[in-house]
């Protein structure tokens, strides 16, 4: 069976389980095709002295625990992304031991992972694999212009990627060029695939998040938003579904009375299980956020029946091009989210009417745990190949 190392910053481990699941879940859904081992990267800062050691070629490597078939790995380094190369460099040449025997090699992000994949797999003399993923690789390529050549290299030498969006490749192709090798779209994997038909309900708008988030999901914008389409729709309303701390309620209860002019509320945490006959109920799901590399909270409204407003250049954008249930906004404008709001409620049996018949077709097929794990499958053994 091929042997593949994964490395990633995103997958859980002995020091941090609450990392996101994306990345254990697609090593999971290929399990039976390959014999996989994760090296699951942790972050640490950097002491004093810190710049001279690795200037005279010490290693970044602080601890290793091989607790539940991960290694869980502590490197250091300064805040701010200083001497990034230079220490993932230091990192990859530490952990090659760890890699040899393998027959391929995957980074889970272009800009961090990819650099040390693109080093260790020179040194064995092995294939390596990216995904992209678009918040932080777009922002890492965006911040640091000085690397890009460097980044060029690993896009470009990479056996296949695996681009987690659309709008993700558009922007990594438009500054490093398109590559000649395969590149295959690659949704994340959602919790449930339990699906709901449409039904018009005469319900708001929900919105989900965690209160500690509610900056980064521009809260403060759709709260505006709600109360200006409510002007027009009067029956529009807008529901936040999410926990927080006592302060953190405290502050945005009183953001959404200040913005919301009385109609938006806050309804407390909703169990995981429970969320889909939540988004079932509602008329859409609206989360324009600020930054979102990929959102699986959309697929799951879809799946629920329910049509979504998401932010355009973000999120599942170009997934769902011309396709009424799917409403991409420019999520710095509050007129714009406003729009779409009241398009949500005044179209709503059009927009669930179009969805129902996606749900049936074979749109739905590329987010499924089946069709995910056949692209993720069949380009990893093309390119161990």
């Amino acid at each position: 069976m091929v042997r593949i190392v994964h490395i990633s910053c995103d997958h859980p481990d002995a020091w941090n389980a609450a990392k996101t699941p994306v990345i254990r879940d697609l090593v999971a859904l290929v399990r039976d095709r390959f014999d996989h081992h994760v090296l699951s990267l942790n972050r640490v800062n950097a002491g004093p002295g810190f710049v001279r050691d690795l200037m005279r070629g010490a290693s970044p490597l602080r601890d290793v625990d091989e607790t539940g078939g991960v290694t869980a790995i502590r490197y250091a380094a300064p805040a701010r992304g200083l001497f990034h190369a230079t220490i993932l460099d230091q990192l990859a040449y530490a952990l090659v031991d760890r890699v040899s025997g393998a027959d391929m090699i995957v980074g889970h992000k272009l800009t961090i992972e990819g650099l040390m994949v693109q080093r260790i797999a020179e040194r064995l003399g092995i294939p390596y694999a990216l995904s992209v993923q678009g918040n932080t690789d777009t922002r890492i390529l965006s911040a640091r212009p000085d690397l890009r050549a460097r980044m060029a290299r690993v896009w470009h030498g990479a056996a296949v990627a695996f681009p987690f969006t659309p709008w993700a490749l558009a922007r990594v192709e438009a500054r490093l060029g398109r590559r000649s090798g395969p590149t295959i779209l690659l949704p994340c994997p959602t919790a449930t695939e339990t699906r709901i038909a449409p039904r018009v309900t005469g319900g708001g708008i929900l919105s989900a998040f965690h209160l500690r988030a509610a900056e980064l999901k521009n809260a403060p914008r759709l709260f505006r938003a709600a109360a200006r389409a409510a002007a027009d729709v009067p029956r529009l309303t807008l529901a936040v579904a999410g926990g927080g701390t006592d302060d953190e309620v405290r502050t945005i209860r009183s953001a959404a009375d200040r913005l919301g002019g009385g109609v938006v509320t806050l309804e407390g945490p909703v169990a995981h299980a429970d969320m889909q006959a939540r988004m079932h109920r509602a008329a859409g799901f609206a989360m324009p956020s600020l930054r979102e590399s990929f959102g699986l909270v959309f697929v799951e409204a879809l799946l629920a029946g329910c049509p979504i407003l998401y932010p355009r250049g973000a999120a599942v954008d170009g997934y769902f091009d011309g396709l009424p249930f799917a409403i991409p906004v420019d999520a710095r404008d509050t007129a714009a989210i406003a729009c779409g709001l009241k398009r949500m409620v005044t179209d709503e049996a059009a927009l669930k009417a179009a969805l129902a018949q996606w749900q049936d077709g074979p749109g739905l097929t590329r987010f499924l745990r089946a069709g995910i794990a056949r692209s993720f499958g069949d380009g990893l053994a093309a390119a161990a190949a």
